[in-house]
């Protein structure tokens, strides 16, 4: 088993990283501090591990609220009625609420937890790979609004991240590639070995080898919770974790979060991103053609949807979280694959000629 430290100024935690961990009452029971337990899953992960957690917790007081599946669903409504089964449930401020499935799931159990009775205690147990990589790790939950993705939330951490290795392999091919996306951008953002690694063993992560697996979870949780620990709030460093986002946030939005899973999104973000870091003259064409052709090795979509235009993209855009009173802001590569910058007045003809690439992105076409 590995563990990775999230070390903050108050509330530190640990992420677990494991085979069969699911089934250690011993790790999970210890987390939980009183008798009533609060399961938030969906009907897909309930079917392959709902028994099997609560039969590793005997002694404890279940409920369980299955969320409708699809992003779409992360939606004040289903936090309104989230609530509305737990008061009639006779959940209160004891409760430890545990957040059973991917990236959806997570975010909607932890910012129920974050303003339930004005915040109770939750576990993240993710079941996805870009879950157990990225969103269950740094305490942002949220829903969206049907203007902006995860535009209602809060900071709220967990009281552990209990990463399961083996609930990956129910998973279906899409969702393994939509993973890759966040690992990939750790890679760009704060580690060219880790990157080059990436590259090297792409084949083995989209078969689903376990040792490979392994390393990539832990490595991923790690430099997320570096830099989650120096910028627990995203006032600085933490907002790099939005490579590729500011694009991808504006596609999920525009297709109405369903058409387009996070991962895909943020893949394209990602490569957009590279291009509009190359026509700045912050990164080497060959950089970024490095990026392109490693998404696409992941079975990621490289560019947006064509029937998406420039003006849709420049409106979504602009009520992006990462808009502040200098306007918007892009995080970038800067100088080449393993670091980044956040970008403030970037020149709008030079974004224009990225959302016009389309299939060209990354390339002097």
């Amino acid at each position: 088993m590995e563990k990775v430290k999230v070390a903050l100024s108050s509330n530190s935690y640990d992420i677990f990283i494991g085979s069969g961990l699911m089934s250690d009452y011993e790790l999970i029971g210890r987390h939980i501090e009183k008798k009533s337990v609060f399961i938030i899953s969906n009907k897909s992960v309930a079917t392959h591990y709902l028994d099997r957690l609560v039969s590793s917790l005997p002694g404890f007081d279940f409920s369980v609220y299955l969320m409708p599946e699809g992003e779409q669903f992360k939606n004040l409504r289903t936090i309104e009625e989230i609530i509305g089964v737990m008061l009639k449930k006779g959940a209160n401020r004891t409760t430890t609420i545990l957040a059973l499935g991917g990236g959806v799931v997570g975010d909607t159990a932890g910012f129920v937890a974050a303003i339930f009775q004005r915040g109770v205690p939750f576990l993240q147990i993710p079941t996805t790979l870009l879950a157990q990589v990225d969103s269950s790790v740094g305490g942002k939950t949220a829903v969206n609004h049907e203007d902006g993705k995860n535009m209602i939330g809060a900071f709220y951490q967990p009281k552990t991240v209990i990463v399961d290795t083996d609930t990956l392999n129910t998973l279906p091919e899409r969702e393994i590639s939509t993973g890759l996306a966040e690992i990939i951008k750790h890679g760009i953002l704060a580690d060219s070995s880790y990157f080059d690694w990436i590259e090297k063993n792409i084949s083995k992560l989209r078969r689903l080898d376990s040792e490979t697996l392994k390393y990539v979870v832990a490595g991923s949780c790690r430099i997320k919770a570096g830099i989650v620990s120096e910028d627990e709030l995203e006032i600085g460093k933490r907002a790099l974790l939005n490579l590729g986002h500011t694009f991808g946030h504006a596609i999920e939005t525009a297709t109405g979060y369903s058409d387009w899973r996070h991962g895909e999104a943020v893949g394209a973000g990602l490569v957009m991103a590279a291009d509009l870091s190359f026509r700045l003259g912050m990164c080497a064409l060959d950089d970024a053609k490095r990026i392109k052709a490693l998404v696409t090795e992941s079975g990621l979509p490289f560019a947006p949807p064509g029937s998406m235009e420039e003006e849709t993209f420049l409106r979504l855009m602009s009520r992006d979280k990462k808009v502040d009173e200098t306007g918007l802001r892009f995080v970038l590569v800067r100088g080449g694959i393993g670091d980044a910058a956040l970008v403030e007045r970037v020149p709008l003809e030079k974004l224009r000629e990225t959302l016009r690439a389309g299939e060209n992105l990354c390339s002097r076409a």
